[in-house]
Formats: C-alpha cells, structure tokens, sequence
C-alpha cells in the first residue's frame, strides 16, 4: 500500500526526535556553525540548487573558521575549509575517517552503490582496491599504457585539427579511447560518436548531480523513497529511474562484450579479461560483482575526471595567452622545433609539468570531492565530531587559500618552480587517506601528454569576451565556451597528420556494442 505524504513526514519527524532522546549528551559542543531550527534543523543552510556548492560552503570559513557543522533531522554535517584540518582527520586518522555516508538517491534509487567510490570501508572496497593497484597502482604499471597514450593524444589533435569547434567532444573521445581500452580491450568508433563513450558520459553526467551532497531531499529522509512515481512532489523518484537505466547499461554491456569476445577467442587483454581468465567473476555473486563493477570503476572514475582537468586547460590557455607561450617556447627550447613531446621529455619540461599541476589547482576535478564519514566519536581541536558525520572537505577552498597559494584566482604556472614552490595539488585534488584515487597516476599521465602535445601543435585563443565560468556538480567542468584553434604552422600540420601513416586506425567495436541487448 502506497505511503502517504503524512505518513512519511511524521515517521521523519518519530526519527528525529527517537535520535534527539535517545543520543547521550555531547561530551564537547560541535563545530561552530549556523543555529538549527527544531526538527530540521539547518536545512535551510544547504546549497541552494544550481549554486557552486564549493562557493556556499567557503562562507563558512569566514563566518565559522575553518571547521564547522551544520544538523538536518539529527545528522552532523562537517564542512572543512582548510587543508591542514582535511590532513589531520581524514589523513592521520584514516583509520576512522574512511567511510561513506549512505546516499539514498546516487547509491541506492540511482545504482551507483556498487561502484567503487561509494563504498564504505568494507571488505569489498578492500577488494576492488586491490584489483585495481594490480593495474594502475605504481608510476611502473602506469607506464605500461604511456605508447597507448601518446597514440591517441596524437589521434585527438587530429580530430582538433578536422573539427576544433567539436574540442569537448574531442576530448572525451580521447579520454574514452584510453580508459575503454586498458578496461575492457574495446576499440571505440575512430571517425565519430561511439555509442559506448556517448553512454558512460550519460551516465557520468547524471552521477555528477545525482551524487552533489545536500541536493536531494531523500538523501536526508530515507523513508522518501518509498513514495510511489506517480506521486506529486517525486518526480525525484522519474530521474532516478531513468539514471539508473542508464548505469546499468554502462557497466553491463562493456561486461557482455568481454565475455563474447573471449568465448570466441578473439579478444584484446585488458583488465577484465585479465580477471576473467583468471576465473574471478565466476564463482560468486560476490566476485562477479567486484570484477564487473571494479572494471566500470576504471572509466567512470577516470574517464570523466580527465575531460574536465582538460576542458579548464584550453580555457585557461585561452585566458593567458602568456603562458601558453612560455609553454610553447619550453617544448621548442628542449625538443626543437615542429616535435611533439613524449613521456620521457617530462622531466625536462619542468614549465609544463607546471601547467599540470596549476590545472589542478585552479579548479579542481571534484570541487567537494565526495563525502566521507566517521565511524566513531572523534574530538578535535575541543570540538566533537559524532559517530556517523559526514565529512565534507572543500578541496576548492584548499587551492584557493590566499595564505598557500598567493593569487589564486590567477592560472600562474611559475607558483610550482623556483627555490621555494607553493604546495603540489596533487596532494589535495585527489581525495585523502584510504580513499584517495586508485586512478590518479593514469590521470596525471593522460592530462601531461594531452597538454604537452596540443600546445606543441596548437594555438588557442578567443574571438569572444571569455569569463572563467564553471558548472555545479561533483565532477565540475566549465561552462561551455567556443575557441579559435589554429595548427601553429604548415609543418605543425604535417606533423599532426602524419599519425594516420604512422599509426593506422583500427576497426571499432561499436556494432559489437550496439548488438548487445540487455
């Protein structure tokens, strides 16, 4: 039988107040924050929907310092502003600080409980960490995959050079060719949209507002769940449903395809393949879904992470005609001219390793990463962090503070070189502790060769009136934006060209894809 409205709120509100009578009395006050009203406390200090969550929460720092809290319906909220305290919680005591928080709409009506990044520190989690560091885990098992990068970074800047008003499409693609490739043997469409890349970017999309902490209002009342779809006010409930289908999609078909391309002998090693073979997969629910889901992990944590850090670039590129040129005058100084850089010219190629790193920092990849929990009463600095608070750490307000990184709003490479460089984003912009990426060294390797080749070959610039504009979301990326790019001579263009010679296209396995009914 179909719960009613009031049902629903009053059981909320039985909740709430069973939790109010039945918690001990703090031993210390929580962190400063907003005052809460009865029963729901700070709901109306949430986010309003659309705004840049990072934003809102900065002010925070100002009002409250850089610790604070805020309770709705009896549930701590930790907001952090200031990286020294992300490192002494959620770095030095991971050991309690390494959880997830139970999100109703992402994990449970929208299907993403099973992917890596929302596990709490189970078992399962343990085990999809370990399949994946068996791939990814060192700078020597990341190399394996730089020929495979170099390649399509280089197939990316020809299909710039074909189309440069379609770069954010370009830039997936690319992202798509690496990530499908090292998962699951595939070979995307070379010439256009690949049904399999244009799915996991659906997904995504719909992950990045599904999984923004405070959005959704059955995040915070579990019981809304179960209002039927039809039901006035649920409309949650429709685009939840229509997610869903999506993501279960995304992680089934390329699982599928694996399996028939090894039963007809003729697939490509990758990671799934790898596991297959080695009879992971088959012999439990259990291990099948660590094994499925550990594999979408790959692209689904990487895939979408790399088109933003790489979007922010060009648009800064475009901001700071400056540095591009001292970028370009770099590559040329060490490499010569009309060459394009590899992975063992990095380390004479400080500047560029530079861009990456204040790409990073500018506007990181998850600007609130994803919420961690506690799994214990903590006390810290006099305050008191209950069992079962949600840790939310403002990575934007990390790489944005005036007292560690001078000007932050400027994109200022030289701030990493010389004898006494500002602090490594690296150390911020992917997560912390036991949860940090298990993907970060594929993803710095992708986002150094895709910036150091497209400014070798490219000049960016703007024929409008630019503003750094950015969008809400888990994983943030730029407002969109149009720019003039121009191969930097006809040698360059040569240059770009000639990976067709030497680096012919192989055939896709969109069809094989397409043909997969679920």
């Amino acid at each position: 039988m179909a719960l009613s409205l009031a049902s629903i709120l009053l059981a909320a509100v039985a909740l709430y107040l069973a939790k109010v009578i039945l918690t001990p009395k703090a031993s210390a006050p929580l962190p400063p924050g907003p005052k809460p009203k009865p029963i729901i406390g700070n709901l109306g200090d949430l986010p309003p929907p659309g705004q840049q969550d990072w934003q809102h929460w900065a002010q925070f720092k100002k009002l409250y310092g850089p610790i604070s809290s805020i309770t709705i319906f009896g549930q701590t909220i930790i907001v952090i502003n200031e990286a020294r305290v992300a490192f002494d919680l959620m770095e030095k005591r991971s050991a309690i600080y390494s959880s997830r928080p139970r999100m109703v709409f992402a994990g449970e009506l929208m299907g993403w409980e099973d992917i890596l990044v929302m596990q709490g520190y189970t078992d399962r989690f343990r085990a999809y960490r370990k399949m994946i560091h068996r791939v990814l885990g060192t700078k020597s098992l990341a190399s394996r995959f730089n020929s495979l990068q170099e390649v399509e970074t280089r197939r990316f800047l020809l299909r710039v050079l074909q189309s440069p008003d379609d770069l954010i499409q370009h830039i997936r693609t690319e992202a798509g060719a690496v990530i499908l490739k090292i998962a699951y043997g595939y070979t995307i469409e070379p010439h256009g949209r690949d049904p399999l890349v244009d799915l996991v970017n659906e997904a995504m999309d719909g992950f990045s507002v599904g999984g923004t902490p405070g959005t959704w209002l059955v995040d915070t009342i579990p019981i809304l769940k179960y209002l039927p779809t039809w039901f006035p006010g649920a409309g949650f409930k429709r685009a939840a449903n229509a997610w869903r289908r999506t993501l279960f999609a995304t992680i089934e078909k390329p699982y599928r395809f694996v399996q028939q391309q090894m039963s007809q002998g003729s697939y490509q090693p990758s990671y799934l393949s790898s596991l297959l073979e080695d009879g992971r997969g088959r012999s439990t629910a259990e291990e099948e879904i660590v094994t499925k889901w550990s594999a979408g992990a790959l692209y689904t944590g990487g895939a979408d992470t790399t088109v933003s850090a790489m979007s922010c670039f060009f648009l800064a590129m475009a901001l700071y005609p400056d540095v591009q040129k001292k970028a370009q005058e770099e590559i040329e100084r060490v490499l010569g001219p009309n060459k394009l850089p590899t992975f063992e010219d990095r380390d004479n190629l400080p500047y560029i390793d530079a861009l990456v790193k204040e790409t990073l920092r500018w506007h990181p990849i998850g600007p609130m990463g994803i919420p961690h929990q506690v799994t214990e009463d903590d006390h810290y600095n006099g305050y008191l962090i209950p069992k079962g608070s949600l840790i939310l750490p403002n990575i934007w307000e990390f790489t944005h503070d005036p007292n560690v990184y001078h000007e932050p709003d400027t994109f200022k490479p030289e701030r990493f070189l010389g004898d006494t460089p500002e602090p490594d984003p690296h150390t911020l912009s992917f997560g912390f502790g036991r949860r940090i990426c298990p993907g970060r060294l594929l993803a710095d390797a992708t986002i150094f060769i895709s910036i150091a080749q497209s400014l070798a070959a490219f000049n960016f610039k703007s024929d409008d009136e630019l503003q750094p504009d950015f969008l809400p979301g888990v994983v943030s990326h730029p407002a969109p934006y149009r720019l003039n790019i121009k191969p930097r001579s006809a040698a360059h263009e040569a240059l770009i060209r000639s990976v067709e010679v030497d680096h012919p296209w192989e055939e896709s396995h969109a069809k094989e894809i397409e043909n997969i009914v679920l």
